[in-house]
């Protein structure tokens, strides 16, 4: 196809959209490439205001404000602001989650009351103009050297609507919160030595979920630098067809010249394994481009033993992609991606590579205590490290496509995705979001499915398999391998879901048997499960203080207990599995209690810190049934309840479980498959044991002992040795004189760090907490805080402490290492 070089920089839709294709933003270019791509970090962040001009730096105060081009935009657009009061911030960056919170007003419209509850009181949306609008501001080096070279932004996600300056000038615009975005910008640069800015102004006032979304730019930001003849964004796609030969790997790459001149090249490609050595050699292929010209070049090469990707070796390859033109490599680009094959089947659920592999998993939204969905990098590796941990093999990104480093993440551990689009529709730009979405990610193994709607009002409509069926054409132009799903509520076996290829249940685990009778060839899953509440640490209903106990009995009317659900999807080949309603508690759509001030939901078999409650057990022992594991609950401090009984529960999946309290045997019981057991024991002070036993021999032992009155603080991070640039999670728990856990310590904890470190976020999992989140001090909620610290760019030491009135501190020691 040809394109004119203005074509070429379009954002969004048009020529961009249809000529890209999906390479995972991950890393710099290596020398000698002369592609450069820099990740932007020296941002400055000031709110506007959507209803004053004036705080709004001008926006819009001229009537003819888009009349000329690079006049008249707004102050904050120019390079010669002064942005030196700007507040500095890190990109990832939300600024909604450093807001107050907000409750509604007395009285307030039903509509309303429920908007501001969605995205957790926090005060922002229509109520709060002033906190609605984000101005942010980057410096970009440009030298004489870059004449003649593309440049171009790239946003993995911005929320919400955006307009792109630089050097005053309009350059893109973005209306979704989620789908990725291109914005060419190498016409509006000074190349003589004058600065160039960019200024990007984000629009929060509008939400698109019913959960909590952030505010700002919350994705990486990558400008990247390339000759004029090159491979564009997302600009190669592998796929691989397995045989018992070996695999076949067939390779799309587009070249695209954007200079006026013919020119004719070579693209020269090869395969590296994970050790970097060279697996493979495709043959050279010339080509000859005119001005303006994109092309998709069409290459193919055999691996005779491939290492197919797998949840237990994920294992992945790179395409090392040189354009030649005259002698001289004027383009290198990378692209990662695995070896695999994937399918749902009716009869033996899905199949990873021929196999079936039960679907144990999660469903998630994108934020965490301290900061909002400005995930760091290493927290979302953290986050996957926690449901791995479970036994979860599976997430799905629910209700938006997921950031690329998560991603990568999920490609380099061996975790299964769905990615799901935020919008069922056909609309011209519900469908460019989704060509964005599968040109970004098709290459990244750990997607198993494209999920084309969730809980739609027309999902079982006419109209609804007419828009489906025009998203699932548009899946199939551009990726053929993977399946296509949708998470029902209703309407099984009409409307979309005679469309898209496995059908999800929600919730309605109990009506999948009657649906497989009559059905017998449509693959099913369950699309999001349980939906059990609990308060992390908690085991007594209290409503007036919004808490719900943490024993697997408490669920909303649609929903079930953790026991139910697995039962069923456990003992039924034909279901592929599960994903829970929710890995993580998320902000917003508090529930069960949606009036303030509950802000957060309490769904998460882990709470918004990332701290296993008790159900968090019940999943491991049976998701990972071939490691011996009992699990006791409730805590052992009941003051005042001695002699009383205590509903004791033991989790785990050992042939028979033994309790003891205080060394006498309570009577050993055989643990049902997919079950659990319970006792009634008269309270007593000391300690309480479980011991597990397989064939006559303890394997497993668990124990809870009454605690005295909180003496310390105890810190541990999730490693010692980060990386400059990541972050590192602390734990603090409060514990006794001799070392016990505290079960009900809400003392104020107070973080620190020394060296090139900052404390950037805190969080305590209490759902109806309204303590800050970007601060140095939270209390401790049933005994346990959070602290995310954030290393700088200098390797050293840093030192990380907690300490608390009248409490013992703690200090740890950790080692910044070089990348």
């Amino acid at each position: 196809m040809t394109i004119t070089r203005r074509g070429a920089i379009a954002v969004g839709g048009g020529v961009l959209a249809t000529a890209t294709t999906g390479l995972p933003a991950i890393a710099q270019a290596a020398a000698p490439s002369p592609r450069l791509r820099e990740r932007l970090r020296n941002w400055r962040f000031h709110l506007g205001h959507a209803a004053d001009l004036e705080r709004d730096f001008g926006f819009g105060r001229n009537q003819r404000t888009f009349a000329k081009a690079g006049a008249a935009t707004a102050d904050a657009a120019m390079t010669a602001f002064d942005d030196s009061g700007w507040a500095p911030v890190q990109v990832p960056h939300d600024w909604a989650v450093a807001l107050p919170f907000a409750p509604p007003a007395t009285p307030a419209p039903k509509d309303s009351e429920d908007a501001v509850a969605a995205h957790g009181f926090k005060a922002i949306g229509r109520a709060h103009p002033a906190n609605s609008i984000g101005w942010y501001r980057c410096p970009i080096a440009v030298t004489a050297a870059d004449r003649g070279r593309r440049l171009w932004l790239e946003f993995d996600g911005v929320f919400r609507d955006c307009i792109v300056f630089v050097n005053g000038h309009i350059v893109g615009r973005n209306e979704s919160g989620y789908a990725p975005f291109r914005v060419g910008i190498d016409d509006f640069l000074d190349y003589d030595g004058g600065g160039n800015m960019l200024a990007v102004r984000v629009d929060a006032t509008l939400g698109e979920g019913w959960f909590y979304e952030g505010a700002g730019i919350y994705r990486h930001v990558d400008l990247v630098r390339a000759d004029a003849v090159h491979i564009p964004q997302w600009g190669s796609v592998v796929r691989s067809a397995v045989t018992a030969a070996g695999a076949t790997l067939s390779v799309d790459t587009d070249v695209v010249n954007s200079s006026d001149a013919t020119v004719t090249g070579t693209i020269r490609q090869w395969i590296a394994g994970l050790d970097g050595a060279r697996r493979a050699t495709l043959p050279d292929t010339p080509f000859t481009l005119a001005g303006g010209e994109q092309r998709t070049l069409a290459q193919s090469t055999q691996l005779a033993a491939p290492r197919l990707w797998s949840v237990a070796t994920p294992d992945l390859y790179t395409l090392h992609a040189d354009i030649v033109v005259g002698g001289r490599t004027v383009d290198h680009h990378r692209t990662s991606f695995g070896i695999r094959t994937v399918a749902f089947d009716a009869t033996r659920g899905f199949l990873l590579n021929g196999q079936p592999v039960k679907l144990l998993g999660t469903c998630n939204h994108q934020d965490h205590a301290g900061v909002g969905t400005a995930i760091p990098d290493a927290l979302h590796g953290w986050r996957v490290e926690q449901l791995q941990a479970m036994g979860s093999n599976a997430w799905r990104s629910a209700h938006n496509p997921p950031a690329t480093a998560l991603l990568d993440l999920c490609d380099a551990k061996g975790m299964l995705m769905i990615v799901e689009a935020r919008l069922n529709s056909s609309d011209d730009e519900a469908m460019d979001q989704l060509d964005r979405i599968l040109r970004r990610d098709r290459n990244h193994p750990s997607v198993i499915a494209w999920s084309l709607g969730n809980e739609e009002p027309q999902q079982g409509t006419a109209r609804g398999a007419r828009v489906t069926a025009a998203m699932q054409g548009h899946v199939r132009r551009l990726d053929p391998t993977r399946p296509t799903t949708f998470a029902f509520d209703n309407s099984w076996d009409r409307g979309a879901a005679q469309v898209v290829d496995a059908v999800g249940f929600n919730y309605r685990t109990d009506k999948i048997d009657a649906f497989h009778a009559a059905n017998p060839q449509v693959p099913v899953y369950g699309s999001e499960t349980g939906s059990t509440v609990a308060t992390r640490g908690a085991y007594a209903n209290d409503a007036a203080a919004h808490v719900v106990r943490a024993y697997d009995t408490e669920h909303p009317w649609w929903a079930s207990t953790a026991e139910s659900w697995w039962s069923i999807a456990a003992t039924r080949p034909y279901i592929a599995g599960g994903f829970i309603w929710t890995g993580f508690d998320y902000r917003g759509e508090p529930t069960p209690y949606a009036q303030f001030p509950s802000i957060s939901s309490y769904f998460g078999v882990l709470d918004t810190c990332g701290f296993p409650k008790d159900n968090y057990y019940y999943y491991r022992a049976w998701w990972r049934p071939d490691e011996p594991l009992v699990h006791l609950l409730p805590h052992w401090n009941w003051p005042g309840r001695e002699g009383q009984p205590i509903e004791v529960w033991v989790h785990g999946n050992c042939e028979t479980v033994e309790l003891l309290l205080n060394g006498r045997s309570l009577g050993r019981k055989a643990m049902p498959r997919n079950g659990h057991l319970a006792w009634s024991v008269p309270y007593a002070p000391g300690r309480i044991e479980a011991r597990g036993y397989n064939g006559g021999r303890r394997v497993a032992q668990a124990a809870r002992e009454t605690a005295g009155h909180a003496a310390a603080v105890r810190l541990t991070a999730d490693r010692r040795n980060p990386k400059p640039g990541e972050v590192v999670m602390l734990r603090a728990e409060v514990v006794d004189a001799r070392g016990r856990p505290v079960p009900d310590a809400a003392d104020l904890l107070r973080f620190s760090a020394s060296g090139d470190a900052a404390i950037i976020g805190v969080g305590n999992g209490n759902p109806t907490s309204l303590e800050a989140d970007v601060a140095s001090e939270r209390r401790a909620f049933h005994g346990l805080a959070q602290a995310i610290l954030r290393i700088g760019d200098r390797p050293g030491p840093v030192l990380a402490g907690v300490t608390a009135t009248g409490l013992a501190g703690d200090t740890l020691r950790l080692m910044s290492l070089p990348r």
